[in-house]
C-alpha cells in the first residue's frame, strides 16, 4: 500500500540528518519513494511503501520524536495523480 506522511518539523537540521541515516537502512518491505521538503525545512511530503500505515509510523515516529509531529494517511492510488 501507499503512505503519505507530513512531518510539521522544528529541528530541521536534526530531521534530515536522521532521515538521510533512516532512508540509508530501512527494513525488508518499507520502501520511501519521494521526500519533498519546504525550502526553509519547516515541512515535508513523503511518500511510503509498506504494509500498513503503522509500520511507517513505528519506524518514524520515535526516529522523529521532539523534532517533528507527523501525519500518516493511506493513499487512494484510484484517485491520485502523477503517482509513481
Amino acid at each position: 500500500m501507499l503512505i503519505g506522511v507530513t512531518h510539521t518539523i522544528t529541528d530541521p537540521a536534526k530531521f534530515f540528518a536522521g532521515a538521510q541515516e533512516l532512508l540509508g537502512n530501512l527494513p525488508a518491505g518499507l520502501a520511501c519513494h519521494q521526500v519533498l521538503p519546504a525550502v526553509d525545512g519547516s515541512h515535508a511530503h513523503c511518500l511510503w511503501e509498506a504494509a500498513s500505515v503503522d509500520e511507517v509510523r513505528n519506524l518514524i515516529d520515535p526516529a522523529t520524536a521532539g523534532i517533528a509531529d507527523n501525519d500518516y494517511f493511506e493513499i487512494n492510488a484510484e484517485n491520485a495523480i502523477g503517482l509513481l
